[in-house]
Parts: C-alpha cells; sequence; structure tokens
C-alpha cells in the first residue's frame, strides 16, 4: 500500500488488512483470466506481512503462484511466458483502481474509523480528493523470478509463513534503554544499515504489527482455495503428468531407528568433522535417531 494509507490502516486494521486482500487477489484472478494475459484459471497462496526493515508500518502480501493454470473449461494446462508471469504495469493500475473503490465503499457505508490527525478526512469531500492523490501515484507490484524447485518453495514459506516483525538475530545491542538492530535501507539500494531507537520507541513500533484477533494471515485463492482444491488439484496433477503423493510407492531404502524401529526421516547428512564440530562433546550422546551421518 502507499504511504499515505499508513495511518488509515492503523485506525482501521481489520477492514483494511482484510480489503488489501481481496483487491490483489481479485486482480490476480482477473487478469489471469483474460485471453490477453494468461487465459487460466490460477491458484495462489499469500502471506500478510505489515512491516519494513525499520520496523515501521508497511503493509504488503508475499503471494505464491504456480507458473500457469488450467484453461477456462478445466480441458488443459496453461504455461505462462518465460518472460513474465502477468504483467506488473497492468497488476499495479488494476490493483489500485479496485482498492480505490472498495475503500469508497466503506466510507459510503460508513464503516472507517477517523481519529486524531485523520478526522479530517472524515468529510466527503476530503476523502474524495485523499482518494483521487492516491489514484495519481503508483502502486508497487513486484514480481520475483520462478523459484529453481520444490525445495526452494518450502524455503521461501519456511521463512515467511511465520515471522515476526523482526527475528533475533537483527538484535544487536540493548544499552542504556536503547536497542541497537540491523536494517537495510531501501531508499539507498538496500544498504545494510544500524538503527538505534530507544526501548520505549521500539516497543511502539514492535506492537503496530499486532493483528486484530482471529485474523487470517495466510490466504489461498483460485484452485488453491478450501472449498475446490481437492478437485482442482487432482486435474492439475492429471494434466501435467504428476502423480499425487498418496500414489506414489513407499519407498523401499527407508532408514529405520535401531532402538524403536520407527521410519527415521533424514533432515540433513553431515560428514563426521561436521558433526565434531556442531555438536557439544560435553553433551550426553544423543539417541541415535536423531542423527544420520554419512
Amino acid at each position: 500500500m502507499p504511504h499515505e494509507l499508513c495511518t488509515l490502516v492503523l485506525q482501521n486494521k481489520r477492514l483494511l488488512y482484510d480489503l488489501l486482500y481481496r483487491a490483489s487477489a481479485a486482480t490476480m484472478l482477473e487478469l489471469a483470466r483474460d485471453p490477453r494475459h494468461l487465459g487460466a484459471d490460477i491458484g495462489f497462496l499469500g502471506v500478510l506481512h505489515t512491516w519494513g526493515q525499520n520496523l515501521q508500518v508497511h503493509p504488503h502480501i508475499h503471494y505464491i503462484v504456480p507458473a500457469g493454470g488450467l484453461a477456462l473449461d478445466g480441458s488443459k494446462w496453461i504455461d505462462s511466458s518465460r518472460r513474465f508471469f502477468l504483467p506488473v504495469y497492468a497488476l499495479s493500475r488494476v490493483f489500485r483502481g479496485k482498492f480505490c473503490d472498495q475503500l469508497r465503499d466503506l466510507f459510503k457505508q460508513d464503516r472507517l474509523q477517523f481519529h486524531g490527525s485523520l478526522l479530517q478526512l472524515a468529510s466527503p469531500d476530503a476523502f474524495n480528493h485523499f482518494l483521487w492523490q492516491l489514484g495519481q501515484k503508483d502502486w508497487v507490484v513486484y514480481a520475483k523470478p520462478p523459484f529453481g524447485a520444490a525445495e526452494h518453495v518450502l524455503n521461501y514459506l519456511a521463512r515467511y509463513t511465520h515471522r515476526v516483525a523482526i527475528s533475533n538475530h537483527r538484535l544487536v545491542a540493548f544499552e542504556n534503554d536503547r536497542v541497537s538492530f540491523r536494517g537495510r535501507d531501501y531508499a539507498h539500494r538496500s544498504k545494510k544499515k544500524l538503527m538505534t531507537v530507544s526501548a520505549d520507541e521500539f516497543l511502539r513500533r514492535f506492537l503496530l504489527h499486532v493483528l486484530p484477533k482471529g485474523l487470517v494471515r495466510i490466504r489461498h485463492f483460485g484452485f488453491f482455495a478450501n472449498r475446490r482444491r481437492e478437485t482442482a488439484l487432482a486435474r492439475c496433477r492429471e494434466l501435467l503428468g504428476a502423480v499425487a503423493c498418496a500414489d506414489r510407492p513407499e519407498p523401499t531404502n527407508q532408514l529405520r531407528c535401531p532402538v524403536c524401529s520407527a521410519t527415521m526421516l533424514v533432515i540433513e547428512r553431515m560428514t563426521s568433522a561436521q558433526l565434531y564440530f556442531r555438536l557439544d562433546l560435553s553433551l550426553p550422546t544423543l539417541p541415535r535417531c536423531y542423527l544420520d551421518s554419512s
């Protein structure tokens, strides 16, 4: 969302985070079905993030989308262009239009709250002018190149789905009631910076990102939506010649725990040298179930 919306978002979190999801998802579904672009029914999942590197409010959604979709009649799988999935310029303009139109509807329904510095927006003339200003800005839509393989998708999801506003490794120091943390300055080519703020300011910024109770921050759309996922994904696998997990033959070389005989899941393979440096040799010997060295 443009920076100008941040204060309004904080006063209407549940409404506007939901609107961000609805407008962005509808934009992707609409443009994907357009025969001038992909002409297909797509599926995707989104993860809501509300923060920037400096912990200020920066609402945005990360979407993961398969590189293609089902033909509108379900007869075939349509691959996306190798150059891009959907044109980001078109996505930006349609997303801006949908969001502003639905924001105007919320205002007309008297569902928005205005407090403090935003009281001046409560009049229809002021709010319409505010919407006009939003319409003059270029809304940012960014598309990354495709992931290399399924394991890269899992790594990406692991980083993003349950992330909070700041992770421990970015915290550097807490001295004299001031917190220092690392971050990137996107205004200066993502240069890494050390930011220092008071403890009260750090807590204020962190608490800005507490979501309303019950707000779903991970959502599924298109053929990933709950109501049609089972049949739609089965059709996708059929068209792509993939085998569903439940139909795959069980591997014959499964590792068995020598203690309990249960199947072992390989998390990582380590050499003897890696084991030596990773394990604290002063600790008791770990159960053999947890190690798989080679």
